[in-house]
């Protein structure tokens, strides 16, 4: 099935020189970590992640110092920057003030509606688009008392409050996020807004945690979600030392679901008792080796030659073990047998020479 065809259909809200829903390719987000405090360590960051493929970057916005280093910072980086904003909402004036392509709110936070509404008014009149936070962590008091908990519902109901607001304030230009640390709630909560409004959603996971456990979690909530259609943007939260892994993570789930056609897949068989190769070691030398095609292609790594090249049929080029030697197919048909020891270059030469 193409899910593509499924997506659900929403307004366009501009990111810089992004556009995010209304059809547009699900864009990947990262966020820079604490240890980046300056602006000269906020660009290094922001440029690792540009490596890996990131389409739009988030960073914190805790002070003044570091809303007036927008302009620096912009200078030096090549995807758009989204500030992240919490309790006060002069720093979001100032980060729109000095060109922040969208900025990020948890209205629950803010204080109270008028100032949420001088953001609004500031984002207007500088066409910055917002995203419209809600989390577990930010629900008003009152949705806490009415449902008892921060579940789907009162997420929900909080998200539909704030819209109401920027609607009435004239003020369309913006992403909704509703996040929960549970997978379940999560995906509820975005299955509930998905039917109540027609604004681009950015998904994710909030807290998911430590990987791997966190990959996994963030993997079943965004990828459950992005199968139903839903989903235009995402964002995997993860605590790790290496916060690049962000947006590797990200990469993996839309490739998982079809959503992303820039590099090879690589499949593997899981290395039964049948395998008369080392499947492990020529899957991580080939994802290696295959990193610098920018091309949409499945590649497959099967143990032995059994099943291997009928079960990755699929593949565009595939490698099936043997004792010492292993088969180069092709769309499930063997093409050549190699020795072992030159199996790896005669494949990427293949590959190579077919592009």
């Amino acid at each position: 099935m193409d899910f593509t065809s499924r997506r659900r259909k929403t307004r366009q809200v501009k990111v810089g020189s992004l556009t995010l829903g209304g059809g547009a390719p699900i864009t990947i987000q990262a966020m820079c970590s604490k240890e980046a405090k300056t602006p000269k360590a906020i660009i290094s960051q922001i440029l690792q992640f540009e490596k890996e493929g990131c389409d739009l970057v988030r960073i914190a916005v805790p002070n003044l110092e570091i809303a007036r280093a927008i302009p620096e910072i912009k200078k030096k980086i090549h995807i758009p920057l989204v500030a992240d904003i919490h309790f006060d909402f002069r720093l979001a004036i100032e980060a729109i003030n000095n060109g922040a392509d969208k900025i990020r709110i948890n209205p629950g936070n803010i204080g109270n509606v008028e100032r949420v509404e001088q953001i609004l008014a500031a984002a207007r009149k500088y066409k910055t688009a917002l995203r419209l936070g809600v989390n577990s962590g930010s629900l008003e008091t009152d949705l806490l008392e009415k449902f008892g908990r921060p579940s789907s519902e009162a997420l929900v109901a909080s998200a539909l409050r704030w819209v109401k607001i920027f609607e009435k304030n004239k003020f369309k230009n913006f992403v909704i996020s509703i996040k929960s640390s549970g997978v379940r709630e999560t995906v509820e909560a975005y299955e509930m807004i998905a039917k109540k409004c027609n604004y681009p959603l950015h998904l994710g996971v909030t807290e998911a945690g430590i990987p791997p456990y966190g990959s996994l979690k963030s993997a079943i909530g965004i990828g459950a979600l992005l199968l139903l259609g839903i989903g235009d943007t995402i964002r995997v939260s993860l605590s790790s030392d290496d916060p690049v892994e962000q947006v590797r993570v990200a990469h993996q789930i839309l490739k998982s679901v079809g959503l992303y056609n820039k590099e090879p897949e690589i499949i593997a068989c899981p290395s039964c008792g049948r395998t008369e190769i080392d499947v492990i070691a020529l899957a991580k030398e080939i994802e290696k080796r295959v990193a610098k095609i920018k091309k949409p292609l499945k590649i497959a790594v099967m143990g032995c030659t059994v099943n291997g090249p009928g079960e990755a049929r699929e593949a565009d080029f595939g490698i099936a073990g043997g004792r010492g030697q292993g088969a180069i197919f092709k769309k499930g048909k063997i093409i050549k047998w190699i020795p072992e020891a030159e199996l790896v270059d005669e494949f990427m030469k293949i590959i190579e020479e077919s592009l």
